[in-house]
């Protein structure tokens, strides 16, 4: 690791410690740290450099800062942000095993899961998707706007038709229409 990097993961763990001094909830701190406009994304843009971080002392100092938040009494998760909701399809034999899991560690199923979803996992553990190649949307072929069509008329009635024109004044008043 070089000095520059060692510079950044330092500067980054110092300001993660100092926002965690504050008085905040962990889903602000999550936001603001490792969210993604947090201090962790803007310090290391790309993917490559997120995983490194992700690998070091720096960082698991910082996964703990937010468990200990997570820990503190009568702090409310949506308070300082709306919630989402997302379906996970599973098997059975899954969710029946963390819903032990939970049990066993008497936490809920939902703190289990977020903790689990706060977790880093390496690349080579998520299975490749079996999908077909992303396509180009090609864009549909313009059609052609519609040509106005020319109407003879006579007496300010079309020919051909006995009713006239809902838009051609009947009467003295040329402001006067059928309508």
């Amino acid at each position: 690791m070089t000095t520059e990097q060692q510079e950044r993961y330092q500067q980054v763990l110092t300001t993660a410690r100092q926002l965690a001094e504050r008085d905040m909830d962990w889903v602000t701190y999550f936001r603001e740290v490792l969210g993604i406009d947090g201090v962790v994304r803007k310090a290391f843009p790309t993917f490559d450099e997120l995983c490194e971080f992700e690998k070091s002392e720096e960082y698991a100092t910082i996964q703990r800062m937010l468990v200990k938040l997570r820990e503190k009494k009568g702090a409310n998760d949506c308070d300082s942000e709306p919630t989402r909701v997302i379906t996970v399809r599973l098997p059975k034999s899954m969710h029946e095993y963390l819903r032990t899991e939970a049990h066993d560690l008497r936490t809920s199923m939902n703190k289990l899961c977020i903790s689990k979803l706060l977790q880093v996992v390496e690349q080579d553990m998520i299975p490749a998707e079996k999908t077909a190649p992303a396509r180009r949307r090609s864009a549909p072929s313009p059609q052609p706007l519609p040509q106005p069509t020319t109407l003879s008329m006579t007496n300010g009635t079309p020919a051909g038709t006995s009713a006239p024109s809902p838009f051609t004044s009947t009467g003295s008043s040329p402001l006067k229409s059928n309508w």
